[in-house]
């Protein structure tokens, strides 16, 4: 009987593990990464970054995203982006994913100062708005690919890990895997930390009345 028990047990540990494994893979597979190759115009340099505007349009197909004539708000969520190169933020710019007069894509930044944020009208945030007429889930890679700045397991803009380390954190917590399949996720605290690490990373954003 102990044999048969522990034969029981052994082979519940291997089904349990078969599912975690699947679970991980199919996350995995679904994850919306894009071809690095694929996308034009990426910035390889060291921050700061522009807003990528010039060669947008042509990495919206590789990026799976659409240029919307106006906001959909069949999902409409946001985040928030920090990121510090040797303990010093970097500007997350304002009008990323908007493309003058002509579209908006589904993830962008607004140059409206939110309500119950401090400071002047227009001033560069760090959210992110997810405005989209599906509801899915959008990853870092995607919104990296909007802003047009390389991003890889292992090198941000010009930041390599071989040479400079860099981190990824969602709400204040080591991200232990691919960085670039962070889904963006309502109300999440992202922060991307290069080099020397700021004194303390942030775990949360204190998000505004109706935001």
């Amino acid at each position: 009987m102990s044999i048969l028990f522990a034969a029981s047990g052994l082979l519940a540990v291997v089904i349990a593990g078969l599912v975690v494994f699947v679970f991980r893979g199919n996350d995995s597979a679904t994850a919306k990464i894009p071809k690095e190759s694929a996308l034009v115009g990426l910035q390889t340099g060291p921050a700061p970054w522009n807003a990528g505007l010039d060669t947008l349009p042509d990495r919206l197909g590789p990026l799976g995203l659409t240029p919307l004539p106006q906001e959909a708000l069949a999902q409409h969520i946001h985040q928030h982006l920090d990121i510090f190169v040797n303990g010093k933020p970097v500007t997350v710019p304002v009008g990323l994913g908007i493309y003058g007069n002509q579209f908006i894509t589904e993830l962008h930044t607004h140059s409206a100062q939110p309500e119950g944020l401090p400071g002047p009208a227009g001033r560069p945030t760090g959210v992110i708005h997810v405005e989209s007429p599906k509801k899915t889930t959008y990853t870092l890679a995607q919104f990296m690919g909007v802003w047009g700045v390389r991003f890889t397991p292992d090198c941000i803009g010009g930041y390599c890990k071989q040479l400079t380390p860099w981190r990824v954190y969602v709400d204040g917590t080591p991200y232990p895997g691919d960085p670039r399949t962070i889904p963006l996720k309502s109300h999440e605290e992202i922060a991307i930390v290069i080099g020397t690490p700021p004194a303390k990373i942030p775990s949360s954003f204190a998000w505004p009345k109706g935001l």
